[in-house]
């Protein structure tokens, strides 16, 4: 079942109406325009082969890295190489961006923003300079919702997204994570058999934080 990608304002975003993300097939509009961004991003299919890691056993204000790969097999260079982060459940893992990336939906009304962390993003993918160094999304970050890009990916390259979170909230939780050959819809990223390259993880996070102490000669040592 594909994952359906709907625009969200938040902190992150410089647009007060952002247009539905590519990665589900429908073509990117300006902010405040009915116009297409899309008319030079080329079309067709472009084959890669992506693989992630990241843990599923963690504990509270543990340092995690989830960490996707992506490999250009085709021929052709891949327009703008991209990843989105989705949120979801265990057996319900295709919400899509209803919350920000490694969130969670608070399911109570009259909140203005439903939005919780279960991960503080301490460095996201791509250049971190002034924005990133105080908290912000990254200079790979997009105005697409929780998407970041990495440029240009030509043949037989490969491009590793690497977000390194912190653990602030104890539970079970999906992290979904799907790949883009662009922004808008035109450029379809497909794995050898033909599917869209993406994947999940549900992870499980303890209420036991781990516990670290100095060592005599100097060294941080965490024991369990």
């Amino acid at each position: 079942m594909p994952v359906v990608f709907s625009p969200r304002v938040s902190g992150w975003r410089t647009c007060t109406s952002l247009a539905l993300v590519g990665l589900a097939g429908s073509t990117g509009a300006a902010c405040g325009s009915s116009q297409t961004q899309a008319p030079s991003e080329p079309k067709g299919n472009f084959p890669v082969a992506a693989r992630a890691t990241f843990p599923t056993r963690q504990r509270l204000a543990e340092h995690t890295t989830l960490v996707v790969a992506v490999k250009n097999t085709g021929p052709k260079a891949l327009p703008d190489v991209g990843v989105t982060i989705t949120d979801g459940t265990p057996g319900q893992p295709n919400m899509g961006t209803q919350v920000q990336a490694f969130s969670y939906r608070l399911k109570i009304s009259n909140v203005a923003n439903h939005s919780r962390p279960v991960w503080i993003i301490d460095k996201p993918p791509g250049p971190c300079r002034y924005s990133c160094q105080n908290g912000g999304p990254g200079g790979a970050a997009t105005a697409f919702s929780n998407t970041w890009t990495l440029g240009e990916l030509r043949p037989g390259k490969t491009a590793s997204f690497a977000w390194h979170l912190t653990a602030v909230q104890p539970g079970a939780f999906v992290v979904n994570w799907r790949v883009a050959a662009g922004l808008f819809g035109n450029a379809k990223a497909v794995t050898a058999n033909g599917g869209p390259p993406s994947g999940s993880f549900t992870v499980r996070i303890s209420r036991k934080p781990p516990q670290a102490y100095v060592s005599n000669s100097g060294k941080i040592v965490t024991t369990p």
